[in-house]
């Protein structure tokens, strides 16, 4: 059954403006009627088309459509009508749709078109753009290569996978090409007067008559003056006003809610640097060489954490509700900072990598990060986070939980200190490390007992070796 509503030219003066009828065959139910120079149809198994434009057939109805059109044509003769070709659904015409996201993503903004209505478009080449929660960047491609007929959603609105982007004709046919627009005349320029202004002269005043004096003109009334305690602001040209991106709006909701809901409480202390820096000094070169890339700070840190949480593995755990879940894996989220916005890329069971595997899972997820490759996967989960403030010259900072975790260790820069060792003062690389920590789960003893852990790790990395 086929619901359609048919525009047609009638050229018989006998129907215009007047209801009439046609006998229907047995699928072919329907009151007709007409308007002044076109008739109405409103049917279930009958289509014949004269103006319309656009038409959804399925199935085989497209020949039955022609032969009961003709049928009408030649016994009804009083009714003159003229058929014109249509294509269905699977036809010239394609739809590009938005594609599946990710499990944890539900829709997006659409941020930009690429493309523009009359550009050649080549198979699975992206045409538009479409912002998410994360940083990732989902593209809508076209399912055929072709000619974009026109857009059928505009920049800044939401969308869901699945929802018609385009229409794409795979002919290139009925691609109206957009005219350039014709040169607004210029306004007519001011005609120059030829003759310059004199200002005319005064008669001269009579002999013996006293000259009257000119009345004086009324002047302007006084200005009101400003007053001291009104604000000077700034002109509204000097400002720019932009919307914010789907990560930068997930991002300030996720930390405010942190903020809101965790009772957050930070406590500090400081690492002696020599010797991982000499550890790292002393072995760089062959790192590189067996294992293609460089050693790091950072994986000496994620070891360092990964030993405290296995000690005190109540700072691995998070309250849901009135339960509190220990988890029995570790998960470190690595804060990186993007173009785009903070992205925390997760490595997985760092509890059993190496050195080796840790610095290369993390150059990875950095790359992808930066380049806007990175999964939804990648980022999902994580215990525990650890972000490094010390790259872009932070000396000290209070770092904010990523929920759901329960804490979330803060590495800054190294700075030459003088310090005490063996009783004389010297200088030494020292870093200020912080931890933020849920206090509603975790206690400050516990709290104090990480950092200290990390500390003794960090500045003897025997003890991993030895797991004392």
């Amino acid at each position: 059954m086929i619901w359609g509503t048919i525009r047609r030219k009638v050229a018989s003066s006998q129907v215009l403006g007047q209801a009439w009828k046609v006998r229907p065959g047995a699928s072919t139910p329907s009151c007709y009627w007409t308007v002044p120079k076109e008739a109405l149809f409103i049917g279930k198994g009958f289509e014949c088309v004269q103006s319309s434009s656009y038409h959804i057939l399925l199935g085989d109805h497209v020949s039955k459509t022609s032969r009961e059109a003709t049928s009408l044509y030649q016994t009804e003769s009083f009714i003159r009508l003229r058929n014109r070709s249509f294509s269905s659904d699977s036809g010239d015409l394609v739809e590009a749709v938005v594609p599946f996201m990710g499990e944890s993503i539900t829709d997006g903004t659409l941020a930009t078109f690429l493309k523009k209505p009359g550009d050649k478009v080549a198979i699975d080449e992206p045409i538009a753009q479409i912002e998410t929660d994360k940083v990732v960047t989902i593209d809508v491609v076209s399912p055929q290569a072709g000619v974009i007929q026109k857009f059928v959603a505009k920049e800044g609105e939401t969308v869901e996978p699945g929802v018609k982007i385009a229409i794409i004709s795979k002919s290139g046919e009925g691609i109206e090409q957009v005219a350039p627009s014709d040169a607004q005349p210029e306004p007519p320029k001011k005609k120059e007067s030829a003759e310059k202004q004199v200002p005319k002269a005064e008669p001269a005043p009579v002999k013996g008559t006293t000259a009257q004096p000119k009345p004086r003109a009324p002047s302007p009334p006084p200005s009101p003056k400003r007053v001291a305690s009104e604000p000077q602001l700034p002109p509204k040209d000097r400002e720019r006003r932009v919307p914010m991106t789907r990560l930068r709006k997930r991002v300030a909701t996720r930390l405010k809610d942190s903020q809101n809901t965790f009772a957050l409480l930070t406590t500090f202390n400081e690492v002696d640097m020599t010797n991982l820096m000499k550890l790292r000094s002393d072995y760089k070169d062959a790192f590189v060489e067996k294992h293609g890339v460089k050693l790091g700070f950072m994986s000496g840190f994620v070891k360092a954490a990964v030993s405290a949480l296995e000690h005190l593995p109540t700072v691995n755990a998070v309250i849901d509700g009135d339960d509190i879940i220990y988890r029995d894996y570790i998960d470190i989220s690595i804060a990186v900072g993007t173009p785009k916005g903070l992205v925390v890329p997760v490595v997985r069971n760092a509890g059993g990598m190496n050195f080796a595997e840790i610095e290369k899972e993390i150059n990875t997820l950095a790359k992808k990060a930066a380049d806007g490759s990175i999964s939804i996967d990648e980022m999902a989960g994580g215990t525990f986070t650890i972000s490094n403030g010390g790259v872009y010259g932070s000396l000290l900072s209070t770092p904010i939980i990523n929920p759901p975790q329960s804490a979330i260790l803060g590495m800054h820069s190294i700075v030459n200190r003088p310090m005490v060792v063996g009783g004389n003062v010297v200088p030494r690389p020292m870093m200020y490390i912080a931890l933020t920590y849920d206090h509603r789960l975790i206690d400050g003893r516990e709290a104090v007992l990480f950092l200290r852990r990390i500390k003794d790790v960090v500045e003897d990395p025997r003890r991993l070796l030895l797991d004392v």
